[in-house]
This record gives structure tokens, sequence and C-alpha cells, in this order.
């Protein structure tokens, strides 16, 4: 993305100046495609889909970002008592703006958010899209700051909506929901109950919530029609590296228990079994773990929906055992990170296929990634960690994705 300073794209007269605040904010200075952003002075990340450039913000606490498909995303924080809720920012803003839509307050992990609808009428061309308005961390004993962030464009452009969606979803108020779904999915599926489900091939129980499966499939979807998007943009790669880096933080917390459980299973298995030789040292458990994991996602049944978006969901794949080799990589990969263990992913548009990525001793095939050497594991085929297909093994055609930032 570009740095600030550059020439801010025209908007409607007025239409933020009543959102300049006394308030420092600043994101980091430079901006790379397909990588997260950052506030320092405020706590939250904000990952927009690819193709979003910075544009304009007073350089203190409002930016704006514009897309070449047309999508504008505005945002601001408020510090403490400037509102007195999430739910009041929201309708300050439809009432500045003249905006009709609904307002829907609600709780996400403990944080008070609302979104409102946006159809804003003008003499250029209706606009339309959502706001979110959420509580951030807290800065001591008063109340908590409080973002807007606005995704909106032409009223007219039908294949936009899901960019605003995906944009505003990808925004984490704190480090407490960096690895968590995000506050549209959990506005729009609420996890429910949180009940007992089984491993797939394991005679296991873990905790999830009720509406998890569901949740995570609709997010696949989006996520999948918006990638499709940039079938033929420069921007293909950062846009498929977004793509599985949404899905694996989304999962990661609906996991956190199966991947305890799987943990648990293996350590009485392996480790307080005398057969297996005990304790050895933590590198080479690291290596027999990743080994398990991998044993078990190699045992799925494959399956994959060529019309679709070619993913089985992380929480179907679990309880289920079913995906293609790159649901299996993201879940094995997830496990691993899940219990301490760094893992990534690797993926081949040449190849069609993918593959997971440790951070354990020993012999085999190895991807370099971020200036560390990685052992390649292989989802689709019964192989221990670290072979790999000769077919398949030219480095140059693979693309590594580091999912634990």
């Amino acid at each position: 993305m570009r740095t600030p300073g550059l020439k801010p794209f025209p908007k409607p007269a007025g239409f933020w100046k009543w959102l300049i605040i006394d308030l420092f904010f600043v994101f980091v200075p430079a901006f790379s495609p397909a990588e997260p952003l950052h506030s320092p002075t405020w706590g939250f990340y904000l990952d927009l889909p690819e193709g979003y450039s910075y544009e304009s913000g007073d350089g203190r606490d409002r930016f704006s970002f514009v897309s070449d498909n047309g999508g504008i995303i505005d945002i601001v924080v408020y510090g403490p008592g400037v509102f007195e809720s999430p739910e009041a920012l929201a309708g300050d803003i439809r009432n500045r703006l003249n905006s009709r839509g609904d307002i829907s307050p609600y709780i996400y992990h403990d944080k008070k958010a609302a979104i409102a609808e946006l159809h804003i009428s003008r003499p250029g061309g209706a606009l339309s899209g959502w706001a979110l308005c959420t509580e951030l961390a807290s800065r001591g004993s008063g109340p908590p700051p409080l973002l807007a962030a606005l995704a909106y464009g032409p009223a007219s452009r039908q294949d936009l909506p899901l960019f605003y969606l995906s944009a505003l979803d990808s925004i984490v108020p704190s480090e407490a929901e960096k690895y968590s779904p995000g506050p549209i999915t959990e506005f729009s599926y609420p996890r429910g109950e949180i009940v007992p489900a089984v491993l797939a091939n394991r005679d296991l129980k873990a905790l999830i919530g009720e509406n998890d499966a569901e949740a995570a499939g609709a997010l696949v979807d989006r996520e999948f029609a918006v990638l499709s998007a940039y079938l033929n943009s420069p921007l293909w790669k950062e846009a498929w590296i977004r793509f599985y880096r949404v899905l694996f933080k989304d999962a990661y917390e609906r996991l956190a228990d199966l991947a305890f459980v799987f943990e648990r299973d293996w350590y009485a298995r392996y480790i307080q079994n005398p057969s297996s030789g005990g304790r050895n040292n933590d590198e080479s458990e690291a290596r027999a773990f990743a080994q398990d994991a991998l044993k078990w996602v190699q045992g799925f049944v494959y399956e994959r929906d060529a019309t679709g978006s070619d993913f089985v969901d992380l929480v179907s794949a679990a309880t289920q055992g079913r995906g293609d080799c790159d649901s299996r990589a993201l879940l094995w990969a997830l496990i691993l990170a899940r219990n301490n263990i760094p893992a990534a992913i690797m993926v081949s548009p040449e190849y069609g296929h993918a593959m997971g990525l440790a951070q354990v001793q020993g012999p085999g095939a190895v991807f370099e990634l971020g200036g560390r050497n990685w052992i390649v594991a292989e989802t689709t085929v019964d192989v221990d960690l670290g072979l790999i297909g000769e077919s398949v093994s030219d480095p140059r055609y693979w693309i590594g994705i580091d999912l634990v930032r």
C-alpha cells in the first residue's frame, strides 16, 4: 500500500470533516501488499483485501483507503468519552450523513460493537455500504476508545458489498482478537452453545461452537468470491496469501479445544507409553507430534468441489475427516501452531497442490520461508514427514505462507 502524503481522492463535500479530533493515531509508516496493518498507538489491526491504497487522512487519527475496484474504507478513532457507546457513534454517523439503514448493537469478544447499514443519497450518485463501530482496548480505568470504520462505494456496483464485508471483518480491535473470528462473521454467525464434537477417525471429543461449521463455511464462500476477483489481477498471489491467512485466523479459536484434545491424546500415547521410548527431548517430541498429526490428516477422504471454493472449512474437515490438500495442510498447521510448533503452508498454482511446513528438526525436504528452512509435509499421500514427490519438488513453483504473525 502507498504511504501517507499522496494526493487525496475526492469525496462528497464535507463527508468526513466532522470526524477530525485531537487524538494521535498513526499506522506503521510503510505499507506492502499481503501484509496486515497495525496501529501501534491504538493497538488494532486491519487486513484489507488487496488493491486498497492509502489515500488521505489528517496524519493523526483518520485514514482513508480507496480500492482500484471503486471501494472506499474510512477509519477514525475516538478517544474515551467522546461517545458513550458504539451504538451512539453509529447513530451519529447515520445522522450526519443523512443515511438510511438499521443499526444493530451486539457484543464482540466482551467489547461493545454496532453495525450500521449505509444508504447515502448525493448528487453524484448514491452510496451504500456498512459502518462498523467497536470498542478498542481500554487505556486505564476509564471508558475505552472507539473505532469507526466505514466501507462503502457506488450503490450501483453490486460486486462491491463482499469486499466491504471482508474489509470490515478483517478489523481486529485488540491483541485479544488477533486470532479469532472477525466482527462481521461473529455478528452474522454467533458461535452459540459450546458443544462436544467427535474428531474424525479418532475416538476423541472436543468442544466447538454449535454454529462454528456453518460460520466457517460461510466465510470460505465469501472469501473465495473475493479471491476470484483477482484471477487476472497482478495481485493474485497476494490475494491468495490473504485468503489462507483469513481462514486460519477464523479457525484458530474455533478449534482451540480440538487442538488441545489432540495433543493430550498424543501425549498419552507417545510420552506415557513405554513402547514408544518415553520422553526424549523437545525437538524429537515436536517432530513426533507433527508426524502423528500428519498421519491423521492423511487419512481424510479426498474431496474437492471444482465448481465452488475447492476448500473444505477447517471445522468440517476436522470433524468429518474430508478435504483437499490445502484444507488438510491448513488444519495440520493450525494444530501444530496451537501446540507451539511453528507451522506454515505452501501452495503452488503450477502444481495445483498445497503442503504443510513445520519448524522441526530431522531429515527431509525443506522449503525456505522468511529466511528459515521448514520441513515439508505432504498431507494427501501416506508418507512420512519430510518426503515429497519428485514431480512437485521444484521450489520455484511454490509460494510459502507464514500464518502466525
